[in-house]
């Protein structure tokens, strides 16, 4: 069967919950961590509500291509289990094709805590159970030859031998690969990823991670926290490793893209309220890519695609809720 996406990576089942009792300290030395969240040690924390809610960054994305209208596919992995029922039963919901979906009754289902602020931000506390254990088959490969897009997200496990066989269906005439890698590939560092960069469509990070990305740069490593904080310096140098299109977003400071030809920026479009950050990057990356196969390439349009649709998202809880519709 021919899709039109295909997203690879993690699903999980989660609990959403809210806290007032965190204090937000400012961390601006380390460009990795500069804001943290803190709680008295030894402390009982109130919680003020929780809810059950979905994710994972493919199950996210996936609900958002099905959302634009896209012939969409999940490829993820799931346990023998309740919470593994109902990520296959939501994403049904959601109008993706889950015949793609690996279960494993040798271990649990992906499922996270996800702390929320008063501001709405959050952290998450994820155990990735079967995601761990994903690996793809030759028939994962024949689907994925024959579909137009690939939509990859952070793989952990066997992740470099996952990443080898994704790559090797990417041709001229092939599926247009984009990629917003996890913690594991950026660990590996440049040197290991590389290799992939030059087979990807729209590469897509958050600055933290860009930041980290240009770091294991060697001819870079001798740099100073400036240069390394100039959003322009990393899009550029990021660019040079080989993606076509690099997407770099940076919270409330929005979004910027370069294409090789030009330097793109947004601002982030103000929400009518913020009630839940979790999978915004999931969104925004994925509407972005979306935009360009709407607007045949127009890089503004489908930045303006990808705004609306985080803010949207933003004011609804959970990672698939609030999203816009084609």
């Amino acid at each position: 069967m021919k899709f039109d996406f295909i997203s690879i990576g993690g699903s999980t089942r989660d609990i959403s919950f809210f806290t007032d009792q965190g204090v937000l300290i400012n961390n601006k030395k380390d460009l990795l961590r500069k804001e943290l969240l803190a709680f008295e040690y030894g402390a009982k924390i109130k919680i003020n509500k929780f809810h059950y809610t979905f994710g994972g960054g493919a199950a996210n994305t996936a609900v958002n291509f099905a959302n634009f209208g896209f012939k969409t596919a999940c490829l993820t992995m799931v346990g023998d289990d309740i919470n593994g029922s109902l990520i296959i039963k939501n994403l049904k919901n959601k109008k993706v094709n889950t015949k793609l979906i690996k279960k494993n009754k040798e271990v649990d289902s992906g499922f996270s805590f996800i702390l929320i602020s008063s501001s709405g931000e959050r952290i998450i506390f994820t155990e990735r159970g079967a995601n761990n254990n994903f690996k793809l088959s030759e028939r994962d490969l024949r689907n994925l030859r024959q579909t137009k897009n690939i939509y990859l997200v952070s793989l952990s496990g066997a992740w470099e031998e996952n990443l080898q066989k994704i790559f090797s269906v990417e041709k001229i005439k092939g599926p247009k690969i984009s990629w917003n890698p996890g913690e594991a590939q950026y660990a590996a560092g440049a040197k290991k990823i590389g290799q992939y960069l030059k087979k990807t469509y729209v590469f897509a990070v958050n600055k933290d991670e860009a930041i980290e990305l240009a770091m294991g740069i060697k001819k870079y490593k001798s740099q100073n926290k400036s240069f390394f904080n100039n959003t322009k310096k990393l899009l550029t140098l990021i660019y040079e490793l080989g993606p076509k299109i690099v997407v770099i977003t940076d919270g409330k400071n929005g979004v910027d893209v370069y294409d090789g030809k030009a330097y793109y920026h947004k601002n982030i479009k103000t929400e009518k309220k913020k009630v839940d950050t979790t999978g915004v990057g999931d969104i925004f990356n994925s509407s972005f890519v979306s935009g360009l196969e709407l607007f045949a390439g127009d890089i503004n349009k489908a930045l303006e695609l990808g705004l609306k649709n985080t803010a949207s998202k933003i004011a609804h809880l959970g990672a698939q809720n609030g999203l816009i519709k084609l």
